[in-house]
């Protein structure tokens, strides 16, 4: 097993090396993923299938400021899958806040994800209303959005105006195919960093291909 900055780690599963994070619930399973227990430490194999934060470490992530007690704030938690990755990372120290509108994955949210782990805040609110966030107090270290609309980069910029502390993290994924399906994927992408260069120092762009077809996370920092 290798660690990397104990964020997350490399475990050899099947003969290959595999992501994983330290399961902060043991024997709690989100996904149906593979426990794994190394000198009696559970660990949760992480799915770069199943979650597009796993899929850019896979891919060259340069920037990973998830640790032991950050404070997130997640746009488009869904069912929960990258959320309680984060939440394994960041410990009881830290806090998720999961923001998630429709309710049919909301549920599966709160029924899997989050009533099991005391670091994470479900809101079950509409992204584009940050202001109707009340569960979300001082600023957060990283802001991290995952929602399929076509103004998503703009929902994202607002949030991060509201909540996001001078000089943090905005992770972004961009799923072209949201935003208008009748140009290149990459253009699309190109389109989308040329509205944060305002605000933020864009850091990294990255292909989310074979784990993601047409999406791409887009690493930046907020200079407010």
């Amino acid at each position: 097993m290798e660690e990397d900055n104990q964020s997350f780690f490399w475990i050899k599963s099947e003969g290959q090396k595999k992501l994983a994070t330290e399961n902060m619930i043991p024997g709690n399973q989100v996904y149906k993923e593979k426990l794994i227990i190394k000198k009696g430490v559970e660990y949760r194999l992480w799915d770069p299938f199943r979650s597009k934060l796993a899929a850019s470490i896979m891919n060259g992530l340069d920037y990973f400021p998830f640790e032991n007690k950050t404070k997130v704030l997640y746009l488009g938690a869904s069912t929960g899958t990258t959320v309680s990755h984060i939440s394994d990372i960041v410990g009881p120290s830290g806090i998720v806040f999961g923001v998630e509108h429709a309710s049919r994955v909301a549920r599966d949210f709160l029924d899997r994800v989050a009533t099991h782990r005391s670091n994470i805040i479900p809101i079950l609110q509409d992204a584009r209303k940050p202001k109707e966030y009340f569960s979300v107090f001082g600023k957060v270290d990283v802001v991290y959005v995952d929602i399929a609309q076509p103004d998503q980069t703009q929902i994202a910029i607002d949030n991060c105006d509201m909540f996001l502390k001078k000089g943090g993290f905005f992770f972004l994924v961009i799923k072209t195919r949201s935003i208008d399906v009748t140009k290149a994927p990459r253009r699309i992408v190109d389109e989308e960093i040329e509205k944060l260069k305002n605000k933020f120092e864009v850091l990294q762009s990255i292909d989310l291909h074979p784990y993601d077809k047409d999406h791409a996370m887009v690493i930046s920092k907020y200079r407010g």
